[in-house]
């Protein structure tokens, strides 16, 4: 990796005042992310990619450990000029994200830890369409509560929760606008939480761009796209973009509703009151219909969160011509969406994640074949451009688990134990030599 390739990938997210110390706690947040994306580390290795003296980095290692975020493991390993230094690494009984999903037929939880870990997990069945928010949000509160006791129990200290829901949430809000659904309109889900689940710190955002930044920042691509389309689906379908790592969100916070981009403007009317959606050809139910099944037969034959999908999977595995053909149909109507938004934002990938992972063998090759076809650039094949995500069906659930993690690498000063001792000393400030633009100062 190139040196300013090397110095991206270990940025903050979102830059704070130019303030002594607004510099320091981007520092404190240069360090976390090089042992982070690179660790185990001596102190003298993370100086090296960061820009900072080993001085200025000492103090800020010694502020990381004593808020409970880095650990000394020992001496590094020999072979370099020196004295060995001790090497350093996310501590993985430090902070923890939970992540929670309200699904259509499921509610989940999971504890992640700083290195990304699950820790922790519960999932339940849940009938949610057209069920009242508040018995919901009752039940996933007392999920959220066992899985942070389980994680607690395990040394990790629970630092904030993100919810994800299949629906339009409104930007830095936690009210779902619309969630078709679920038959949510206008629901503010994060004072109930709040109330539920006291000094813990809650955010919603929509399960497509959760999905997406699992993708981004867990999905093991090598290397990972910083410019691509993830498409997710439980009973609709979601999309989500990001361009040049960071998520496209939108004016209101609604980017990415591939579900109801219309692919037949004639097509059977949809649920958000258009005609002919992606979703009325792609959607969970619309494949059912077309397989010669309803989603109570579907559910009665293959019960549990994600059985409908499974049963799909199941009989298209043994041949079912109905079930592949309307798969086909499935990918084909994904191709013709998808080709619009390849055209417009020309990403290096499309993600198919989600539910529709299970189902990608036999919906890929109708979505690849619509690319091909409508691409604008006659160089590019449709074929290739498509991948699967490793995730599956978990993306949304990791997505918002992860969220909370990447909130305490980007700004760790704001996650300190509070078991630790004293006060931070000195002020640590890249040397300038090799640290990104926008962060340097003078030395402590």
């Amino acid at each position: 990796m190139s040196g300013s390739a090397e110095r991206r990938r270990i940025q903050v997210a979102a830059p704070l005042p130019n303030t002594q110390q607004a510099m320091r706690r981007r520092n404190l947040s240069l360090v976390l992310h090089a042992v982070a994306a690179h660790g185990p580390l001596s102190r003298a290795s993370v100086a090296a990619r960061v820009g900072l003296t080993r001085a200025a980095v000492s103090t800020l290692v010694d502020e990381l450990i004593r808020d409970g975020l880095l650990v000394e493991l020992g001496p590094s390993r020999p072979g370099t000029v020196g004295r060995p230094g001790s090497a350093l690494q996310l501590n993985e009984r430090g902070p923890a994200g939970l992540g929670a999903e309200i699904g259509v037929d499921h509610l989940a939880v999971c504890a992640v830890d700083l290195t990304g870990r699950v820790r922790a997990r519960a999932e339940v069945a849940s009938a949610n369409r057209d069920r009242s928010p508040a018995p919901v949000l009752a039940q996933l509160s007392a999920l959220v509560g066992k899985v942070a006791a389980e994680a607690e129990r395990d040394g990790l200290r629970p630092v904030g929760l993100a919810v994800a829901v299949p629906g339009l949430v409104a930007r830095d809000a936690s009210l779902v606008v619309r969630a078709p659904n679920l038959g949510w309109e206008g629901v503010d889900i994060g004072p109930g939480l709040r109330a539920a689940l006291p000094g813990l710190p809650v955010t919603v955002d929509n399960e497509a761009n959760l999905g997406a930044l699992a993708e981004l920042w867990r999905g093991g691509h090598d290397p990972a796209p910083r410019d691509f389309v993830h498409v997710s689906a439980e009973i609709g379908i979601g999309a989500a973009v990001v361009l040049d790592g960071r998520l496209l969100r939108g004016t209101h916070g609604f980017a990415g509703e591939l579900g109801h981009v219309p692919v037949r403007p004639e097509g059977p009317a949809c649920a958000c009151g258009g005609r002919g959606c992606l979703e009325q050809y792609a959607g969970e139910e619309a494949v059912l219909r077309a397989s010669g099944l309803s989603p109570e037969q579907a559910t009665a034959q293959h019960p549990g969160p994600g059985g409908r999908i499974a049963l799909l999977a199941v009989r298209a595995a043994g041949g079912d011509r109905r079930v592949r053909r309307a798969l086909r149909g499935a990918g084909s109507a994904l191709g013709i969406a998808l080709a619009g938004a390849v055209n417009l934002l020309d990403p290096e990938k499309v993600v198919l994640g989600g539910a529709l992972t299970p189902l990608a063998p036999w919906l890929l090759p109708a979505l690849e074949r619509e690319l091909g076809r409508r691409l604008t650039d006659p160089a590019r094949p449709g074929s290739g451009a498509v991948t699967v995500s490793r995730l599956g069906p978990d993306g949304p659930l990791l997505g918002a688990a992860s969220s909370v993690v990447q909130a305490v690498l980007d700004d760790p000063a704001g996650f300190r134990d509070p078991a630790g001792e004293g006060e931070p000393t000195g002020e640590g400030e890249p040397t300038g030599e090799g640290a990104p633009a926008g962060i340097r100062g003078s030395d402590a």
